[in-house]
């Protein structure tokens, strides 16, 4: 086989693995919103499960910051996350 035929095959396996975004209805946005806001008023350590890279990941830290104008969050180690892209929280 030739190295491009080699290369598409591999890039079409990868986009086979591709998931999906779910969609949050309105009452999981605002369960999010709450857990966050209590992580950051007692600060607290959360495990926020976000999408990503057409993939789901997981971070683990205590909030920095909830920009709200650039509508990310921050960790204490710099991470930053965008908002749109949580999909869950839990509080540690």
């Amino acid at each position: 086989m030739l190295p491009e035929q080699i290369k598409l095959l591999n890039d079409y396996w990868e986009t086979t693995e591709y998931k999906q975004k779910p969609i949050l209805d309105e009452q999981e946005i605002e369960e999010i919103g709450i857990k966050l806001q209590m992580a950051i008023h007692n600060d607290l350590t959360v495990e926020v499960k976000y999408f990503a890279d057409h993939d789901y990941k997981l971070i683990k830290g205590k909030l920095r910051k909830i920009d709200s104008v650039d509508k990310t969050l921050q960790f204490d180690d710099y991470a930053r996350i965008k908002l749109i892209d949580v999909l869950d929280v839990n509080i540690e």
